[in-house]
């Protein structure tokens, strides 16, 4: 019963860790201007390799990553 238990407890995280990828190719890909979907797809597909994709494509002209960066959030109250 102690087997099963600790296989259960180690879905549960590599199930925390397949969404956190997912989250993070889907952040990126919208900041680099492609869309929620794509980055989305690819973050649940692939898992840690969905994200390093989704680093390396090229942001589009204008997108918000390449306007504020990676994570910035522009000027407050301007």
């Amino acid at each position: 019963m102690t087997v099963l238990a600790d296989i259960g407890a180690a879905a549960l995280w590599l199930l925390y860790g397949w969404l956190l990828c997912a989250y993070l190719a889907s952040y990126v890909s919208e900041r680099k201007g492609y869309g929620l979907r794509l980055g989305l797809g690819a973050g649940m597909l692939t898992l840690v390799i969905g994200v390093v994709i989704m680093v390396l494509l090229p942001a589009r002209e204008g997108s918000d990553w390449q306007v504020l960066g990676p994570v910035g959030r522009g000027k407050q109250g301007a």
